[in-house]
């Protein structure tokens, strides 16, 4: 197993400033899932993941983190996440009880930050193994809302689009900010999207 990374960037005081106003910005939203008494069908499936911050930033940190990796995994991750997520969500309708979720799903955040900030390259395997474990948590806390939908294979369809779009979204932001500086941007989106982990974190362990 090899690990591949690069010396962290020098961060200014403008840079870790605008970072602290975005986690200010952000934090109020950090865990707004959809509510569980109006829960519908596509429609609210598809909002589930772009409501919670959390969920947000771990899907869209798997396509940044997969734009250093390379292909094929700048591709194949954002196909192994949602299929795998799809096994935990199962999980979650079935009531299994499952520790730590919340946990996992704030050190997806945490990790791929990181992981995007050192720019980690690990083997294609254990890279797909890392985010389906982490897509394991999402999916479950996708899941264990489906039984209150209307229409849950709806609401399962709308939740799978909208983590591929944000899959898709972190890919093109990533290569634009690839090119910027070097990839200094890339790292900066890292290191907030580690910072917001953190924030997570203390959260799921509060």
């Amino acid at each position: 197993m090899t690990f591949t990374y690069f010396s962290a960037p020098r961060l200014t005081r403008a840079a870790i400033s605008r970072l602290g106003l975005l986690l200010v910005m952000f934090s109020g939203a950090a865990h707004a899932h959809v509510d569980t008494d109006s829960v519908g069908g596509f429609a609210a499936g598809f909002l589930h993941p772009l409501t919670g911050l959390d969920h947000f930033t771990a899907m869209v940190a798997v396509g940044l983190w997969g734009v250093i990796l390379g292909r094929p995994a700048t591709w194949l991750l954002p196909v192994v996440f949602p299929m795998i997520m799809a096994l935990g969500s199962v999980v979650g309708i079935v009531g299994l009880a499952l520790p730590g979720i919340e946990i996992g799903i704030a050190l997806s955040a945490l990790v791929l930050g990181a992981f995007i900030v050192w720019r980690v390259a690990l083997p294609l395997w254990l890279a797909c193994l890392v985010v389906s474990v982490f897509a394991i948590c999402h999916g479950y806390a996708h899941g264990a809302e489906l039984p209150l939908a209307s229409d849950p294979f709806a609401f399962a369809m709308g939740f799978m689009l909208a983590t591929g779009s944000l899959h898709a979204a972190g890919i093109g932001v990533g290569v634009v900010a690839e090119r910027f500086r070097q990839g200094v941007l890339l790292r900066v989106l890292g290191a907030v999207t580690a910072l917001l982990g953190v924030y997570f974190l203390m959260e799921a362990l509060a």
